[in-house]
């Protein structure tokens, strides 16, 4: 796994532009991206927080767990890779881990935020919830509340859901993207507040279809069909590779939350 996702020879990517600038909600600092090629060639780049002064934050290393995550559990997302390279910012040089992607469009598709979806498909009265059971997306749903449970991801806004047009009129949810504002990304370097964090804290969310509860989220979607379980075996392989990335009381922690959360669910689809 670690051989086709993880990139740890050092890129030289100092010719990319970074001239997309955006601001997660509830977040400190600005995340900055690239592009090249066009089409089915399209690479997208995504980098961890920048402030200004300096790259740091745990953002790409999530976006890459919450890529294996779904991959064990059988869900369609848009696939990441860590690469560890050079860049150019503002004139200066930094060293650090990013992220790239690939298009998830097919030819003549165009997309939509579900938010401007919402806005423009939506019934008098008609919640965002609502919306998503009438065009039989319901199950989509459910598999990205379980993703967002498990990596306590903290920003699923209405831009951060997408649905794709395509030419003959038909629509369908885009996979799952952008989950890199979870697990301990706000603590990022306090290894003391890491140490601490509760694995089950019910972290408030910006969620566009739901509530500001994770737990209470997943707890109206389940049990969430379609999906595989995880065991032991599976958690490990998340991690494959990570060594000497991150420092190990971070890992151990993420480990933990993934672990503990799964054991979460499990109780919760017993109950049902």
């Amino acid at each position: 796994m670690a051989s086709r996702d993880i990139v740890r020879a050092i890129q030289d990517l100092t010719g990319l532009d970074w001239n997309e600038r955006a601001s997660s909600s509830g977040t400190a600092g600005t995340y900055l991206k690239a592009r090249t090629g066009s089409g089915s060639r399209l690479i997208y780049y995504k980098l961890p927080r920048y402030n200004g002064v300096v790259i740091d934050g745990y953002e790409c290393i999530n976006e890459l767990l919450a890529s294996r995550l779904m991959d064990a559990l059988g869900i369609e997302h848009l696939a990441y890779r860590l690469i560890h390279a050079k860049v150019l910012i503002d004139s200066a040089e930094y060293e650090t881990w990013l992220n790239s992607s690939r298009n998830f469009r097919k030819v003549g598709e165009r997309k939509l935020s579900l938010g401007a979806f919402f806005d423009l498909y939506k019934n008098p009265g008609e919640s965002p919830m609502e919306l998503c059971r009438r065009f039989g997306w319901q199950e989509d749903i459910a598999r990205m509340m379980l993703v967002d449970y498990l990596m306590a991801n903290r920003d699923r806004h209405a831009s951060n859901i997408e649905v794709l047009a395509a030419p003959d009129g038909s629509f369908r949810i885009a996979p799952i993207f952008d989950t890199g504002f979870s697990l301990l990304a706000p603590l990022a370097g306090d290894f003391e507040r890491i140490a601490a964090f509760d694995p089950l804290a019910d972290v408030a969310t910006t969620n566009f279809v739901g509530s500001r509860s994770l737990e209470e989220n997943l707890r109206a979607v389940a049990p969430v069909e379609g999906v595989e379980d995880l065991d032991e075996a599976r958690i490990t392989e998340l991690f494959v590779g990570l060594e000497g990335i991150l420092p190990g009381v971070a890992l151990l922690k993420m480990r933990e939350i993934i672990q503990r959360r799964w054991a979460r669910y499990e109780e919760i689809r017993a109950d049902r």
